[in-house]
């Protein structure tokens, strides 16, 4: 009895505490919005949902921003072994031939035909002879010297290549294709957010199974030591009976089989009351080994059955529809998405672009050329694009599933939340059958004791009595656990979780 004043004691504090859970050793005294709380923060679930919803709310400003300029730069280096040439090392004229060595010097021969080979010819072994030579040398070294410089002005040093460009790309018309794409993944956010809530409704859920299991076990085990309490006084009563030649060893008998199934029964809620326990703390995030004191305050309050439940509304609230509704938003833009191949595309861009060596005034590498800008727009308009044409069909008729699976899961939440508050309705009305009974049990169980004490009637007519009370007792707890646990499951259809 000071036990149970002290429990009482600590659950009323922790009520005027706001609840807040308070842990000594492995005992935990809380109610259900504590746990409610421990198993939406417990382990990592609820980290992964947050971090699913950052990636769906990234994704959908990276398909906004795609709509916006693009600023790209590239660069490049590249060495080569050998320079380009555009003019050849060797060219033969009608008047002769030029040539520019690899070691860089340049020499120039008349042919036979030309006018100085056919002067050279006549003169030889005359006194002109050698002035003549002298002229043509000087002459041909000047057309070496000048096809060399030609030579040398058309070849492009490639020992050391550099690049370098900055970009601009906006696109203006892609057949709504940046416009889809970020619908659709808004859509996709929407459904992490609606998915998100749907496993945090989902853990409450369990919380609340788990946590009104605890309670009902709670109150069997009492019922079951109390019931155990009874025939053990009932026990010692008959066994005075029999000393004083009152009673049979066989009603004695009856008694301690009688009480023998009592604590079977009281070892039985003992033990489904440490399983109850460690589901609740799994469920929490706790240690197994946590032992609960809980608020059963609420037991009773199951007041949320609407007869006039607007069973369409309700449905609009649940995730399951929302998802739905997510999924057709997304199956009708991918529709238009695949529409968008057999539209216009334009994009516009601007760059500008430097390069060593440099053409800006002949072939240059020293660094001193200048860069230059360009622009342009693209456009390409599709004219017969066959698989785009069917890919836009499939896409249609994908999205005429969803809509009909839409409306299907629609017709069943309707029907599935009406059902549960008619369950709901059907339980209550359970919970005041079982008060009943079990006040009537009580007041018959009394009856039987004081006729018992008066000798009016037998141990075996007292042990029917406390079994009724029993069962009345156990009914009743059930039926408000039942109640409890249909009241959640309809605040989840109902999206008031």
């Amino acid at each position: 009895m000071k036990h149970m004043i002290v429990k009482k004691f600590l659950l009323g504090s922790a009520m005027c505490l706001g609840f807040v859970s308070v842990q000594a050793g492995d005992t935990l005294l809380t109610n259900l919005d504590a746990c409610r709380d421990m198993a939406l923060h417990a382990g990592a679930s609820a980290k992964a949902n947050q971090e699913a919803v950052l990636a769906a709310e990234y994704n959908r400003k990276a398909a906004l921003a795609a709509m916006f300029p693009r600023l790209s730069a590239n660069a490049g280096y590249m060495w080569n072994s050998k320079d380009a040439h555009f003019v050849a090392n060797q060219a033969e004229f009608s008047f002769g031939t030029a040539t520019v060595a690899e070691d860089g010097t340049a020499s120039f021969a008349w042919s036979d035909n030309s006018v100085f080979g056919k002067i050279e010819s006549q003169v030889a072994g005359t006194a002109l002879e050698q002035p003549v030579k002298n002229v043509s040398a000087d002459i041909e070294q000047h057309i070496a010297d000048a096809y060399k410089y030609v030579y040398d002005a058309a070849t492009v040093d490639l020992t050391h290549v550099v690049v370098a460009q900055a970009t601009v790309m906006q696109p203006i018309y892609v057949g709504g294709r940046l416009i889809q794409t970020y619908k659709i993944a808004q859509a996709t956010e929407n459904i992490a957010k609606i998915e998100s809530e749907a496993k945090r409704e989902e853990i409450i859920y369990k919380v609340d199974e788990a946590y009104w299991r605890v309670v009902a076990v709670t109150q069997k085990k009492q019922l079951a030591e109390q019931y155990y309490s009874l025939l053990c006084q009932l026990e010692n009563d008959v066994q005075e009976a029999v000393n004083e030649g009152l009673a049979t060893q066989s009603d004695l008998l009856k008694v301690t089989t009688k009480r023998g199934d009592a604590q079977v029964k009281k070892l039985q809620a003992e033990n489904g009351l440490t399983l109850s326990q460690m589901a609740l703390a799994q469920v929490c995030g706790l240690s197994l080994s946590t032992s609960f004191v809980l608020d059963d305050s609420g037991l009773e309050r199951t007041d949320l059955a609407k007869a006039d439940l607007d069973a369409e509304m309700a449905v609009a609230n649940r995730s399951e529809m929302q998802l739905m509704e997510q999924a057709q938003e997304i199956a009708n833009r991918t529709a238009k998405l695949a529409s968008a191949g057999l539209q216009p595309n334009i994009i516009a861009q601007a760059s500008y672009m430097y390069t060593n060596p440099n053409f800006d005034n002949g072939n240059s590498s020293n660094w001193d050329g200048k860069g230059f800008f360009s622009a342009g727009v693209v456009m390409n308009v599709p004219i017969v694009h066959a698989d785009d044409i069917l890919r836009y069909k499939a896409a249609k008729h994908a999205a005429n599933v969803v809509a009909l699976k839409t409306e299907e899961t629609r017709e069943l939440l309707t029907l599935q939340t009406t059902q549960a508050n008619q369950k709901l309705m059907e339980a209550q009305q359970k919970i005041a059958l079982a008060k009943l009974t079990e006040k009537n049990a009580a007041e018959v169980l009394r009856m039987a004791r004081e006729s018992f004490d008066a000798g009016m009637i037998t141990a075996s007519d007292l042990m029917q009595a406390q079994t009724l009370w029993l069962s009345a007792a156990t009914d009743l707890v059930d039926a408000q656990v039942e109640a409890k646990t249909m009241e959640t499951q309809l605040r989840k259809y109902l999206g008031e979780l």
